[in-house]
């Protein structure tokens, strides 16, 4: 389960929009999913947005000191189907070749190449990235570079950004979390000409015995995704090759993928506006268990 509960002076009314279902994807599957918002909201609604995101849309229309949004699903998970790393094509024919593409998936894909509200054209970023995509290197084996130089090069410090935090600080001071590190590899790899998006989702709390903890188990997590055309990809990855900066790593079964956007800013779990309040207070937990099997 997800929680978040803010407290406040008294709110005359709130509208607000949850990204907190899982997706569909080949290699995750939802048995159940289920959003409860208290107090009980006057309007609520779920629909799916441009990127195919299962949103939920609630307002509370009434005085309220305190909203507490719940979210619980329960998921299959498989470790995705991953290309060869070093034998995946050179990252330039890769770029060249997306203009060219007339499939639907790389049209779409094309939209993740252009700047967005959050990460604007960044000339540091894309020098950053440069530095793992020499020329004729193969794209996924960039990419698995850019991911560790990512995990070696910055600290993972909670205390030291917050969600407006701009690129160039977290660059700066080399400090930042998964969605700063997230940001900074698809700054980087747009400004090379790839498109990249920003996967949001989480981790699984406790490991299985004898693996270490993920970094961002106790929070909403972030990763990248790179794509590749579907002519250059394995049949069931869709295209897009999902990479974990913060722990240095594809994704695997501990991974659980939310919602995918351009940036932070599309796929925030829980954003809205309220009426009223004063001085408040947020706290969000998070917590994912692995099944038994039957």
């Amino acid at each position: 389960p997800y929680t978040t509960l803010f407290r406040s002076d008294a709110v005359s009314l709130c509208h607000s929009i949850a990204h907190l279902k899982p997706r569909e994807t080949p290699f995750q599957r939802t048995l159940s999913a289920q959003v409860r918002v208290t107090p009980w909201p006057s309007v609520a609604r779920e629909y799916r947005d441009i990127f195919g995101n299962r949103v939920n849309y609630f307002s509370i229309q009434q005085a309220h000191a305190m909203l507490e949004v719940t979210a619980t699903s329960e998921v299959e998970v498989q470790t995705p189907v991953v290309p060869s790393l070093e034998t995946s094509p050179p990252w330039e024919q890769v770029r060249d070749r997306l203009m060219d593409d007339r499939s639907p998936a790389s049209i779409g894909a094309r939209l993740f190449v252009l700047p967005s509200p959050a990460l604007p054209a960044s000339p540091e970023a894309r020098d950053y990235a440069r530095v793992s995509f020499t020329p004729g290197r193969p794209l996924l084996e960039a990419a698995r570079d850019l991911t560790r130089r990512i995990y070696d090069e910055l600290t993972y410090d909670p205390a030291f950004t917050t969600i407006a935090t701009p690129l160039a600080t977290v660059l700066e001071h080399r400090r930042g979390v998964c969605q700063d590190f997230a940001h900074l590899a698809i700054a980087g790899l747009r400004g090379l000409g790839l498109p990249a998006r920003y996967v949001s989702g989480y981790l699984e709390t406790l490991p299985p015995p004898g693996q270490p903890k993920l970094r961002g188990a106790d929070a909403s997590h972030a990763w990248f995704a790179l794509f590749l055309p579907p002519s250059l990809a394995a049949s069931d990855s869709e295209g897009w090759i999902d990479f974990d900066p913060t722990n240095d790593c594809l994704i695997h079964e501990q991974h659980i993928t939310t919602a995918i956007g351009r940036d932070y800013q599309d796929v925030t779990p829980v954003r809205g506006v309220f009426y009223g309040g004063g001085e408040h207070t947020l706290s969000i937990a998070v917590d994912v268990d692995r099944l038994e099997q039957a």
